[in-house]
């Protein structure tokens, strides 16, 4: 209730829609939730135990904006976003790069991981 709270107080400051995100939360679950003015959508997927989780927000953002440009309303357009960073991130063990929080497996459905 207080993700809600807090999204429908930015839509009285004039935003259209809100999305607040629950991935740095605890729990076996990350919750986000959309806020509109006429509809609240939340959206949970397994919390993954992982430390490669650099550029999330950028990668939610990015797919968002995509499916918005294929013409996916936003709540589609979001509940497909989560769905690709949920599984990028869960993919991202398989990928060996630099040191510390590493990134985000964005290729995980294209990318042979023997041919890596």
């Amino acid at each position: 209730m207080q993700m809600r709270a807090q999204g429908e107080k930015l839509l009285a400051l004039g935003a259209r829609a809100v999305l607040i995100k629950g991935g740095h939360g605890s729990g076996a679950q990350s919750v986000d939730i959309l806020v509109e003015h006429d509809a609240v959508v939340r959206l949970a997927a397994e919390r993954i135990a992982t430390s490669n989780t650099h550029g999330t927000g950028c990668t939610l953002s990015s797919a968002i904006a995509a499916g918005l440009a294929k013409g996916l309303d936003l709540a589609d357009s979001v509940r497909q976003a989560k769905a690709y960073v949920t599984a990028a991130i869960a993919a991202s063990n398989r990928l060996t790069i630099g040191h510390g929080h590493g990134p985000v497996h964005h290729f995980h459905d294209w990318w042979d991981e023997e041919a890596i």
